[in-house]
C-alpha cells in the first residue's frame, strides 16, 4: 500500500482555529483582517469568551476578549496583579461606545477600589500595542495585547459587563454572573481554573 502523503491536504490556518475552537467548547468565531488565535477559552460567566496567541519569545499575549451586550452598554477584561478573584486590583481594559461619535472607544484603567475613579492609562501591566474594539451582531470584541505581569503565562484574570448611564460607564449588576467573573489562565497550556467571587465595583461618580 501506498504511503499517504498527509501534506497535500494542507488546513487553512482558519479551519485550524475553527477545528481548535470546537475541540474547547468555543464558539467559531471570526475577527477583524489579518487577525488569527491559536486558542480560546469559554468563559464561566457572562457568555463571554477569550481567544489569545501567547509569544513565549517576549513574554507577551496577543489577545481577543468577546462578549454579548447592547449598544447602550460596555464589557472589560483585564488582569488583576494583586487580588486573586477580585475586580479590585485589576488592570482593565473597557470597550465602550464613544460619546462623541458613537464609534467604540477602548478605556485602559486599573481598578484602585470598589469605587474606582477609572483614569484613563494607569494600568499595571505593559501595553505594547495600542488596544482597539468593534461592536458587531450584539457583541464587543477587545483586540488587546499585554506583556504578561512577572513574566509569568498563569494570570489572575476578570471580566465585566454593564449599561451606561448619561452616556458614562455605570456599575455592572450586582449578582448571578457579574459576581462570578474571574479565572485564572495559563496562557502557555490554556488551563484554566475559576477565582473566588469578586468584590463589586462601582464607578465613583
Amino acid at each position: 500500500m501506498a504511503r499517504r502523503n498527509h501534506s497535500s491536504w494542507p488546513l487553512s490556518g482558519a479551519m485550524l482555529v475553527l477545528l481548535f475552537a470546537a475541540a474547547q467548547g468555543c464558539a467559531p468565531a471570526t475577527f477583524q483582517p489579518g487577525r488569527s488565535f491559536q486558542r480560546c477559552a469559554a468563559l464561566p460567566a457572562l457568555g463571554a469568551t477569550l481567544y489569545w496567541t501567547y509569544h513565549a519569545a517576549n513574554g507577551t499575549a496577543e489577545l481577543a476578549f468577546r462578549a454579548p451586550q447592547s449598544a447602550a452598554g460596555w464589557v472589560a477584561w483585564g488582569i488583576n496583579t494583586e487580588r486573586p478573584g477580585s475586580m479590585v486590583g485589576s488592570s482593565v481594559f473597557v470597550a465602550s461606545p464613544a460619546a462623541a461619535s458613537g464609534a467604540v472607544s477602548v478605556l485602559m484603567t486599573f481598578l484602585e477600589s470598589t469605587s474606582p475613579g477609572l483614569a484613563n492609562g494607569t494600568l499595571k501591566l505593559d501595553v505594547p500595542v495600542a488596544p482597539v474594539a468593534q461592536y458587531t451582531a450584539g457583541a464587543y470584541t477587545v483586540y488587546v495585547t499585554v506583556a504578561l505581569p512577572g513574566n509569568s503565562t498563569r494570570q489572575n484574570t476578570v471580566w465585566q459587563a454593564g449599561a451606561l448611564s448619561g452616556g458614562h460607564i455605570a456599575a455592572h449588576p450586582m449578582s448571578g454572573p457579574n459576581l462570578q467573573s474571574t479565572m485564572t489562565l495559563d496562557f502557555l497550556s490554556g488551563g484554566t481554573g475559576t477565582g473566588e467571587p469578586n468584590f463589586v465595583v462601582h464607578r465613583r461618580t
